[in-house]
């Protein structure tokens, strides 16, 4: 037997036998993107420290209701998309389909609420410029609308080639690097909301 021949069969052994889910070049978007969170939620307790009166009251005029919700539909978000791979990995297509779908769903329940949290900022006169704790606020909070964006955008595209039968139980790469991805979001925002809705 050529060597040829077994190559795809060590590759396949490979790719289940592997510790880390997804590829190097996700993880190297990972690390890059948690070191911008990681830099920004810096710069945020740096000026917390210096502004100690105003960050102090910051979070208590923000809509927590608003904020916890978020909390719960991300966590709801990252087990459904873990759901997702459990399907993939027992072949069975169609349940990681409902996975997906409802994983974007979570991302548009979250984007929904965020944006009635800004409606409701903007009738209670909270404003980026109103002072440096709504400036750093708005940044972060809208930086992580940004990538959840992203990520609906890129499971919405892994559930149509799982539907196209791109991925099996066998080659299911790229999902993996989708669903690592969005639980980078889900991590981003459970530092991100203690920190901005909570530490008075």
């Amino acid at each position: 037997m050529s060597t040829a021949s077994l190559t795809p069969e060590l590759d396949s052994t490979a790719y289940r036998h592997r510790s880390v889910p997804g590829s190097i070049a996700v993880w190297v978007l990972i690390y890059a993107e948690l070191s911008e969170f990681a830099l920004f939620f810096l710069v945020y307790l740096v000026t917390r420290a210096h502004n100690t009166e105003l960050f102090a009251a910051g979070p208590a005029q923000l809509n927590i209701l608003a904020g916890t919700l978020n909390t719960l539909v991300l966590v709801s978000s990252s087990f459904c998309v873990a759901r997702a791979m459990k399907a993939i990995q027992r072949n069975d297509r169609r349940a990681c389909i409902r996975w997906l779908g409802l994983t974007i769903a979570c991302g548009a329940a979250y984007c929904g609420i965020k944006g009635w949290e800004y409606l409701w900022n903007e009738a209670h006169g909270l404003h980026a410029r109103s002072n440096l704790f709504f400036t750093l606020y708005y940044y972060l909070t809208f930086n992580h609308l940004l990538h959840v964006l992203v990520g609906m955008a890129t499971l919405s595209w892994l559930c149509l080639r799982t539907w196209l039968g791109s991925y099996d139980a066998e080659d299911h790469e790229g999902l993996e690097n989708g669903a690592c991805y969005w639980h980078m979001i889900d991590l981003a925002w459970i530092i991100l909301f203690p920190l901005v809705y909570v530490m008075g």
